[in-house]
Formats: structure tokens, sequence, C-alpha cells
């Protein structure tokens, strides 16, 4: 038995007449009759009699008939579940957040999600430096908002945003004296590292660390942290400076000053980034709210 049978049936059932629900199914009265007798052959039992008013169940096909439609109403709500889903317009998404981000972006674009997502079940895991590779790779997250763009192979990102370097000190620093520090002003500082700093050939790869390469600037690297938040309780520790993104900023401790600097190199870019190979319907509507959140 198959959900064709137990529409004909379901169909002949309604109409009381096998030619008025042949017309409704849009096929002739002769095949229609041969279903019905071998979904009866298949039972073992008549469905239907004739009656006063046409086609009438017998009381084994009363006990088919709302079985059969309570069947058809799930198959039927399966098969929207699976095309909304497949629309983008119902599902799961995991979404993996730098911690850094939180006060930046989730108070814009968690309002955008719910509007424009709003029958998609979105949870939110927060990652650092050491995890977002991990989260993103072994599809923990769905998609992950990350600064920098994680560069991997087999790794998909789509920059939706910049944030401009600020240099975090203590606020008796006389650098706070400046509404936009020199770069030179930093040669030979103390700076705390940020997370996702590299270390190749002792070279430092991070964007930080090529920022000041470029501008021929030497600071001494007195530790690297494992988050933002980290780096700034040493800033107002006095252990020394340390470069973020501006985000940083919002709902930093008192007793830190932030500065922009005079060549920021553009800015840190945030990207949402995700498995290549992961094929997901939501990715790009997430993205798109993403877009219309940091606009």
């Amino acid at each position: 038995m198959d959900l064709k049978h137990l529409r004909y049936f379901v169909a002949v059932a309604d109409a009381r007449s096998v030619g008025k629900a042949a017309m409704q199914l849009h096929m002739a009265q002769p095949p229609l009759s041969v279903h019905i007798h071998n979904l009866e052959a298949q039972l073992g039992t008549a469905l239907f009699r004739r009656g006063s008013r046409g086609m009438e169940l017998t009381d084994a096909g009363g006990a088919l008939y709302s079985r059969a439609k309570e069947a058809l109403a799930l198959a039927h709500d399966g098969f929207e579940a699976a095309r909304a889903v497949a629309a983008g317009r119902r599902g799961r998404l995991t979404v993996g957040y730098m911690f850094a981000l939180g006060y930046a972006v989730l108070p814009r674009l968690v309002p955008e999600l719910r509007r424009t997502l709003p029958g998609v079940d979105i949870q939110f895991v927060e990652m650092s430096a050491s995890t977002y590779e991990v989260l993103i790779s072994e599809f923990k997250v769905t998609v992950g908002l990350c600064m920098p763009p994680l560069q991997r192979s087999g790794i998909a990102a789509v920059t939706v945003g910049k944030q401009p370097l600020l240099l975090a000190m203590p606020a008796r620093s006389p650098l706070a004296r400046h509404k936009v520090v020199p770069m030179a002003k930093l040669q030979g500082m103390t700076l705390v590292g940020l997370p996702g700093t590299k270390v190749e050939n002792g070279a430092d790869t991070s964007f930080i660390g090529s920022l000041l390469r470029r501008n021929n600037i030497t600071m001494h690297v007195i530790q690297r942290v494992e988050t933002i938040h980290s780096a700034l309780a040493l800033v107002l520790a006095g252990e020394g400076f340390s470069i973020v993104p501006a985000c940083a900023a919002i709902g930093s401790p008192p007793g830190i000053s932030f500065r922009p600097l005079e060549d920021d190199g553009g800015g840190m870019e945030m990207a949402v980034c995700w498995r290549r190979d992961l094929d997901n319907p939501l990715i790009k509507p997430f993205i798109a709210a993403v877009q219309a959140a940091m606009a």
C-alpha cells in the first residue's frame, strides 16, 4: 500500500462516487475503480457499499478512512517541511561568533535574523581564537562570524565588514593625549599580542604583525593571549599596549583609553565563514541578514 492508494480511497470516500472522484483526480473512472478493487483485495475486505446516497463506507472503510486522512496530512506536512528547509524558510542554524564581536554585532544581527528567518531555530555559540577553526571545520557550527577571516583550504568566507584598529592603553599613558597615534610612536613599546597571532620562522604573520612590519615598527611582545578581553585586562594592569579592533572598546572597563592609529591598514576584516562542502540553504539568507545588520 502506498500514498497513491490512500489518496484515491479518500477521494472516493469524500465524493461518495467513483466518477466524481475520478474527475477531481483528473483521471479516467475505470483505472480508479481498479485501484479501489485492488486495495480491497489487498485488505481482504470491502471498503464501500452502494447506498441511497452513493458510495458509503463499510465499518472497515470507516476505520481506514480516519487513519488514511491522518497519514496523508502527515505526509503533506513532511513534504512542506522539506520544501521549507530546502528554500531556507525553516531548519536549524548554529551560529558561531568571535567573543569580541558580541556587543558590536549581535544586538543588530539577532533582530534581523528573527525578522528574516522567523521559522528557523537559531543557536549561538561563542568562539575563540583557538576554537573557531575546529568548530567550523568539524560542523559544530553552521557558520562562523570571524575576525579576521579563517583562511584555510576547504573554508569559504564572505567579507561582511571591517573594524578599524585602535591602540588600547592605560588612560594615564602619554599617548592618550593624541587624537590619532602616529605609528612611529609605537617603536620599541611593549605589546600584548592578540588572539590569532602566528609566528613562522620567527616572523609574526598575523594581520597586526604585518601592519607593524609594513611600517617598520618593532614592538616587544610580552605575552600572547587567547581573547581580546584578556589583552585589555593586561593593558589595564600596566603590562603594555594592545592593538585591537574598534569593537573591543564597547563595554571595556574604565581606566583604558582607545585611540585610532595613523595607519591601520584599512582595518580588520569581518567575515562569515563555513565549510565549503556544506550544502545548507540557510547560509545565503544568513549572509544577507548580516550584511543588512551591518549596513
